[in-house]
């Protein structure tokens, strides 16, 4: 099985470079068709049509906004460090490729005659090593946008590194119950827990918050605080171009495959098929059928995101960073808690199933009380004067007497039965 760590690092240097060039040729191919299935499937929520022009079903278009792109003049502001600005770029597609390294995609397989997992390499802190190459990411959307030499850029990069850390912090807190349950930290062994049951459905909370967590880590709506048009033109990579404009590109999608990845192994089972799959079919699980399962869910999560981007509205920075702050890690820190009293006490003895719920019972009255307090908080806080609210953001009260100087007065139209020339 592939979750014994002997049997990686024992592979021929061409069986290893042969998984490399595959994975980075998966993760190309599988942006362009994200591309052109997220402008497919909004323009379906739209009632638009979408790409269908260039190849069947459009299915050619992202290849040429590539293409397109590669033959745009390359823009290198006066004002920037021209070192730093042509590196960042390279940084964040290099760690977003990186990741997927640790990321088992199948079980033990012939792999051109040679016995190998279908995983490019596997350790003990296996999950650690992808949040901290994701980390490494960060800094080059920080990096573009200080060495840009524009205030626009700068900004969005001080909004991302901000909201970056701080829903890792609710991610990698939603990932210690699921350490907890594996007792592994290594992907693989995460995967062969889950042989009979998969996590997401023991651990919903730790599921739910890694779901939130994995939109605001990717700057995805409605958490594109970093890209917001209307205040900050296009962000950290404003003043980007060509190729370099491409490779921010490509790693955002690439890091959306990367935290689906990285959901389906912790939380459905991995490479593992469906349930009333593999109660039906004993070899659900054998040779290179685990890839179709592998990547149906993470076109699940895939889903997910195009389906949030096209119904949910951007929400206001300061909300977002308090969600993250007050709500997500609070609450995973609670969770954490209480899986790994349950854990403990379950291992050293069993546990009362009456216990057991009345625990859950008191663990759901906090959470209810949390988000109750939090709301009327907020709201009082915007309701409220800012005169009454020290500190608090300066929303003035809504006039309640006659108009008021310099406002908007209701249009009137005149009407007629008989439109001459001149009136027209």
């Amino acid at each position: 099985m592939a979750d014994d760590l002997s049997m990686f690092g024992q592979d021929a240097w061409w069986v290893i470079g042969l998984k490399a060039v595959f994975i980075f040729l998966i993760l190309v191919l599988l942006t362009l068709f994200n591309i052109w299935w997220e402008r497919r499937v909004v323009a379906r929520m739209q009632h638009r049509i979408g790409p269908n022009v260039h190849g069947p079903f459009g299915l050619l278009q992202s290849l040429a906004d590539g293409v397109k792109l590669a033959l745009k003049e390359d823009i290198v502001p006066k004002a920037a460090d021209k070192v730093v600005f042509v590196l960042a770029p390279v940084i964040s597609a290099t760690a977003a490729f990186v990741t997927f390294a640790v990321i088992p995609f199948g079980p033990v397989v012939n792999f051109f005659g040679q016995e190998t997992p279908l995983q490019l390499t596997d350790m003990p802190v296996a999950v650690l090593f992808v949040l901290a190459i994701a980390s490494v990411g960060i800094y080059g959307i920080v990096l573009g946008g200080w060495s840009s030499g524009s205030t626009y850029s700068l900004l969005g990069g001080l909004r991302s590194s901000a909201q970056m850390i701080s829903y890792e912090v609710a991610m990698g807190l939603a990932l210690v119950a699921v350490f907890l349950y594996a007792g592994s930290m290594s992907t693989s062994e995460i995967v062969a827990a889950q042989d009979d049951l998969w996590f997401g459905l023991i651990l919903v909370p730790s599921f739910v918050i890694y779901m939130i967590a994995m939109v605001g880590e990717t700057n995805r709506a409605p958490f594109d605080l970093p890209e917001a048009e209307g205040e900050l033109v296009g962000g950290f990579h404003t003043e980007y171009s060509s190729l370099k404009f491409a490779l921010f590109f490509l790693a955002e999608y690439i890091n959306m495959a990367t935290v689906s990845a990285l959901a389906t192994t912790l939380f459905l089972g991995g490479w593992h098929a469906p349930f009333w799959i593999d109660h039906a079919w004993a070899g659900a699980n054998e040779g290179y059928w685990p890839l179709l399962w592998f990547f149906g869910k993470i076109m699940f999560f895939i889903f997910l995101f195009i389906w949030l981007r096209g119904s949910l509205p951007r929400l206001r920075y300061d909300q977002f960073m308090a969600f993250g702050w007050k709500r997500l890690i609070p609450i995973a820190l609670v969770w954490i808690v209480a899986v790994a009293t349950i854990r403990a006490i379950s291992l050293d003895g069993g546990l009362d199933r009456r216990y057991l719920m009345i625990g859950i019972g008191i663990l759901a009255v906090f959470f209810l009380v949390l988000f109750f307090i939090g709301d009327r908080a907020e709201a009082e806080d915007t309701t409220e004067p800012a005169a009454a609210t020290p500190g608090g953001f300066p929303v003035p009260p809504m006039p309640t007497g006659g108009p008021v100087r310099g406002a908007a007065q209701p249009l009137t139209f005149r009407t007629s039965s008989t439109v001459t020339g001149g009136d027209a």
